[in-house]
């Protein structure tokens, strides 16, 4: 079994200051030198807005100040490493949420004002009137990971349940994501179950398990960051295992991990390998692949 050495460890932090983003190198503060929530909490305001939302590339391929539904997921997912989850931030990105929701309970993947700045080619709006799995799934388990009570959860949730009850729906990589971390924090967990194994065959086809494949594919680990969510039991030991030492073996000689996934302009390959690396890291850590 492959494990990340102490030395390892320092490479991938040169790298953070090399290329990483302020945000994302107290990111990996917090995690791997004991660093303290309230400067990481203090890198999170400058990407809110007024309206609650969040923006100014904290979605690295949205380079854009509007709000947009995904960066929401991220400052969620940050807000609850800083241990906020009671923070008011939190409230907040639900009322943006629910001032952009269709009638149907769902927000849309990206808002039509992505058109208004520079954004990666595959930032578009659908065109649709209803709402998408992709991210509305997301950040409705994470709002219940945070324990809200906002109004906003409640026409989500449904929303989410319809989907996944419905026998047509077939998910894609990003969609499964989003499947996944609803089922994991839903607080209904018999219904999240039974859920979880209607579509459990379909999430498990869309990994990669082959860990030298290449291209802008997902593999385990995607699905299975860490060891208690749904996405592990997805795949056998043998697989994680395999998938972790190859992960390993893909540290860079720069010290960090680089994304599989187009670049559409320079500057975003290195926020994604800052956002990446502590990424990677918290996975190998998760799974006791760091060394001691």
């Amino acid at each position: 079994m492959k494990v990340l050495n102490d030395a390892d460890l320092t490479r991938a932090e040169e790298c953070m200051r090399h290329s990483g983003r302020l945000i994302d190198r107290r990111r990996f503060a917090l995690h791997f030198r004991g660093g303290r929530p309230e400067p990481l909490l203090a890198a999170l305001r400058p990407y809110e807005n007024p309206d609650g939302g969040y923006g100014h590339a904290l979605e690295p391929d949205l380079r854009g100040e509007a709000s947009q539904p995904v960066p929401a997921q991220h400052a969620l997912e940050i807000l609850h490493e800083a241990g906020a989850d009671d923070d008011p931030a939190v409230a907040r990105v639900a009322d943006f949420l629910a001032s952009i929701t269709h009638e149907d309970g769902g927000v849309p993947f990206v808002l039509p004002s992505v058109r208004e700045a520079p954004h990666g080619p595959w930032w578009q709006p659908s065109g649709e009137a209803g709402g998408a799995i992709n991210p509305t799934a997301t950040l409705a388990g994470l709002l219940h990971r945070a324990g809200s009570e906002h109004p906003w959860l409640g026409p989500a949730t449904a929303f989410c349940w319809r989907h996944l009850e419905d026998e047509g729906a077939e998910p894609g990589p990003y969609d499964a994501l989003a499947i996944l971390a609803f089922l994991d924090h839903v607080p209904d967990r018999e219904r999240a179950e039974a859920a979880f194994a209607r579509a459990r065959d379909a999430l498990a086809a869309l990994a990669a398990l082959d860990p030298s494949a290449e291209g802008a594919l997902h593999f385990p680990l995607d699905f299975a960051p860490a060891p208690d969510g749904l996405g592990r039991r997805l795949f056998t030991a043998e697989v994680i295992d395999a998938h972790l030492d190859a992960l390993i073996d893909a540290q860079e000689e720069h010290g960090g991990w680089d994304v599989n996934f187009p670049i559409w302009t320079p500057a975003t390959r290195h926020d994604w390998r800052g956002v990446q690396t502590v990424e990677r890291l918290r996975t190998l850590e998760a799974y006791g692949r760091l060394k001691p």
